[in-house]
């Protein structure tokens, strides 16, 4: 529902189902969203501030990860649709942000 939102607002948007890869660990998906380039909208807070930390000291890149708290699908849209327009990639690059 949120990534239907945000690509009604023109921003480009998968999701893990898209892609066929529900139920791939947190650090496979974390390393597809970064072979792509795409910031990583999770609400798995835990297991993703554990990853970005293991990434940063391995000297590994990602495009950035967005840790959201759970609200309504057109409220977290509306939330991430706004970060999303201020922030570039480089902005969001290697970056750990909440929501």
């Amino acid at each position: 529902m949120v990534a239907t939102i945000l690509q009604a607002r023109g921003f480009d948007v998968v999701t893990t189902r898209d892609l066929g890869k529900l139920g791939r660990t947190d650090a496979e998906q974390l390393a597809t969203s970064a072979m792509a380039g795409r910031v990583f909208l999770t609400h798995n807070r835990v297991d993703f501030e554990s990853l970005h930390g293991e990434w940063l000291q391995a000297g590994r890149a990602h495009a950035g990860v967005i840790v959201a708290r759970r609200h309504a699908p057109s409220e977290l849209a509306s939330t991430v649709g706004r970060l999303l327009s201020r922030l570039t990639g480089d902005d969001l690059k290697n970056q750990l942000l909440y929501v």
